[in-house]
């Protein structure tokens, strides 16, 4: 198999043969320095808590596209439930099979190789190129990217241009490319009670039933109409706990635990209080902590969706789906800063499923699209 590999196939093997699951990084990140070193970036490694993350630079002055994206995977599972070793690699069909295929070391294979063969070819390119690589998305997310961006800042390194190489494909490899995210704000909620015999609900109060007809308001609740480029916001609950197991207990409290993906069209403090507004009017005895994950960001047309859309055309003939679809990625930290972002990567039907692949030939192509987006942005 490897006589016949790609440069994008051959790396994209060595770093799934890597077992790093989050936290871990088990050496994707020096295989990628060692590599990008050669063709002249300067590399910063940063390490905070358990994490490893790195930030490498080509160039002095002038606009600045980073690629970013990380070395974890998630968990496996069961390794028997696998039809090959998820650790081990196989091209099988014209499919590449392993853990991270898809999500998202074949997107960081192709990113290197990409520079590699454009500055091989533009040698004194304009402007300048980094990598913003963690080991700390698919986890709590604490001390990768976001710390990152936090150094970055303190330097007053600005990125111009973000591709993040989520897989962000659906059918074929360029269909779909992410130009936003909705926000992720969630909240437990714990309504208070009196437990109580149920035989005697008079000497209780039965939180479920006091939280009830505002739990249905909030599910009712029309939030937004949401955008152009957003749907509209969402209120989804996600866990309901209480009570004791007992049929003749009426529960002292009861848990709940919901989330808002939500555009651009409304702020988190606005749902907050919407919220908080309708538990109120319910005269609901409640605690409340809420937890947001990322605001939500959006990149609109311009050089860098022009450029990647361009770049997607030129390279398969699709006229390519801006969208904002999907959960939350570590464009999140990067789109504050002022950067333009969008997510191009693989297909992703596989990701963290069992006998995650993508197809060889993809990553090929992908190679070429992120080369031909350097060209329309540093030639």
């Amino acid at each position: 198999m490897t006589a016949a590999l790609t440069p994008t196939l051959q790396l994209a093997t060595d770093l799934i043969r890597c077992r790093s699951v989050t936290p871990e990084d088990d050496g994707c990140q020096e295989m990628m320095i060692k590599r990008l070193e050669a063709i002249g970036f300067k590399t910063s490694r940063l390490r905070f808590g358990e994490v490893d993350n790195f930030w490498a630079i080509r160039g002095d002055s002038g606009p600045l596209l980073a690629f970013a994206g990380h070395t974890d995977v998630v968990p496996t599972g069961p390794e028997a439930n696998w039809k090959n070793p998820p650790f081990e690699p196989q091209i099988i069909d014209g499919m590449l099979h392993g853990r991270g295929a898809a999500d998202m070391k074949g997107s960081l294979a192709c990113m290197v190789i990409a520079c590699e063969n454009f500055i091989a070819q533009h040698p004194n390119h304009k402007g300048r190129i980094a990598f913003l690589i963690t080991s700390d998305e698919e986890g709590p997310s604490i001390n990768g990217t976001v710390k990152v961006v936090e150094w970055l800042e303190a330097q007053n390194t600005k990125m111009t241009w973000c591709i993040v190489g989520e897989p962000s494909s659906t059918k074929v490899v360029g269909d779909v490319i992410k130009n936003g995210r909705r926000g992720s704000l969630g909240a437990i909620l714990k309504v208070k009670g009196i437990q109580g015999h149920v035989a005697y609900p008079h000497l209780a109060d039965n939180p479920i039933h006091k939280l009830a007809p505002a739990l249905a308001e909030l599910a009712a609740e029309h939030w937004d109409n949401g955008n152009e480029f957003f749907p509209a916001t969402s209120f989804q609950v996600s866990n309901i706990n209480g009570g004791t197991g007992a049929t003749n207990v009426i529960p002292g409290e009861v848990e709940v635990v919901f989330n808002f993906r939500f555009s651009t069209e409304l702020t988190e403090q606005i749902l907050r209080e919407r919220t908080e507004a309708i538990l109120n009017k319910h005269k609901v005895n409640y605690d409340l902590q809420w937890i947001l994950s990322g605001q939500p960001f959006l990149t609109p047309r311009g050089d860098l969706v022009n450029a990647v859309v361009d770049a997607i055309k030129v390279e398969t003939g699709l006229d390519t789906e801006l969208s904002t679809s999907g959960g939350t990625s570590d464009g999140r930290f990067i789109a504050p800063t002022g950067a333009q972002v969008v997510e191009l990567g693989p297909i992703n039907a596989t990701i963290h499923k069992v006998n995650e692949c993508i197809s060889a030939e993809d990553l090929n192509k992908l190679t070429r699209i992120y080369e031909r987006t350097l060209e329309k942005l540093l030639v």
